[in-house]
C-alpha cells in the first residue's frame, strides 16, 4: 500500500534519512522504532507528504505522491489520519469542534451532521458526550484520545501515530495501545506507529522495523525482533546503556572534538 523508494533527506546539512527502503503492506500494524531524533517522525512526515524527499520516491498505491497535481495531494492526504506526539489540539475550540475540525474545513456537511460525526468519533475512543469541554479541562489522557477521535473522524485507510504513549503514565498507555488495536481491527485500517516505547511496540505491532543512521535496520515480526541477536537492535530493545550505539556515539564525539582542536 505504501512504499518507500531510496529516499534521502537532509535538514542544515545533516542527513536524516540516507537512501531509505521501505515498504507498507495494506491491513498491517508497522511499528517503526528508534531513538529519539533518528528521523522516525521525518519519516512520517514524508508518507503523508507534509515533506518533499530530497531524492527518491514515496508512493501510496503505485502512485508517487509529488507527481500528483496539488488536488491529486489534496485527496491523497483526506486518506490518511494522523495521531500528533503532543496531541496538537485547538486549545480555543471545543472538543466537538477540534474532532470535527477536518470535516468543517474540508467537507460541505451541515453543523449537525458534523457534530454527529464528531459524536461517534468520541464514542469509539471512550469519550462519548464530552464534545462541549475544552481541551484545558481534559486530562493527558483524555486528551490523547480526544486527538484520535480527530484522527478517525475522517474514516481514513491510513492510520499514523507519532509517539502514541509519550507523556502517559504506564495504565493510561495501555489503555490507548488497546484502543489502537481496537481501532484498527473495527476500522480495517493500515496503520504506522513510531516509538521508542517496546512495551506498546510489542503489543500494537504485527509487524516492526528499526530506523539506525536514517535506514531500516531490520524489519520482522515482534517475536523475532524480541529474540534477533543484532547487537545494535539488542542494546536498543533492551535499553542498555553500553553498546555499539553509545559505543559510535562517543567515537564520533572524540573524532569531532579532535577536528575541532585540529
Amino acid at each position: 500500500m505504501i512504499e518507500v523508494q531510496r529516499v534521502n533527506k537532509s535538514f542544515g546539512g545533516r542527513l536524516v534519512l540516507d537512501q531509505m527502503d521501505l515498504t507498507i503492506e495494506k491491513g498491517e500494524t508497522l511499528v517503526i522504532i528508534g531513538r529519539s531524533g533518528c528521523g522516525k517522525s521525518v519519516l512520517l512526515k514524508h508518507l503523508i507528504g507534509l515533506i518533499r524527499p530530497d531524492a527518491g520516491h514515496v508512493r501510496i498505491d503505485g502512485k508517487d505522491i509529488w507527481s500528483l497535481s496539488t488536488k491529486e495531494k489534496h485527496r491523497l492526504r483526506m486518506r490518511f489520519g494522523m495521531l500528533f506526539q503532543g496531541a496538537a489540539l485547538f486549545d480555543s475550540l471545543t472538543v466537538g469542534e477540534n474532532v470535527g475540525f477536518n470535516l468543517i474545513e474540508h467537507t460541505d456537511l451541515s453543523p449537525r451532521s458534523v457534530r454527529e460525526r464528531a459524536e461517534e468519533a468520541l464514542e469509539l475512543v471512550g469519550l462519548k458526550g464530552i464534545q462541549d469541554l475544552k481541551p484545558s479541562e481534559l486530562s493527558g489522557g483524555m486528551k490523547k484520545r480526544v486527538a484520535l477521535a480527530r484522527a478517525i473522524c475522517m474514516r481514513p485507510e491510513i492510520l499514523l501515530y507519532d509517539e502514541p504513549t509519550t507523556g502517559l503514565d504506564p495504565i493510561m498507555a495501555d489503555a490507548i495501545n488497546d484502543l489502537i488495536i481496537s481501532l484498527h481491527d473495527r476500522l480495517k485500517v493500515t496503520s504506522v506507529a513510531v516509538t521508542h516505547d517496546m512495551t506498546s511496540a510489542y503489543k500494537i505491532g504485527t509487524r516492526m522495523a528499526m530506523m539506525y543512521h536514517g535506514r531500516i535496520l531490520v524489519s520482522g515480526l515482534p517475536a523475532e525482533i524480541r529474540d534477533t541477536q543484532d547487537p545494535i537492535v539488542r542494546q536498543f530493545i533492551t535499553g542498555s546503556a553500553k553498546g555499539p550505539i553509545t559505543d559510535a556515539g562517543i567515537t564520533a564525539r572524540a573524532t569531532s572534538q579532535r577536528e575541532n582542536e585540529g
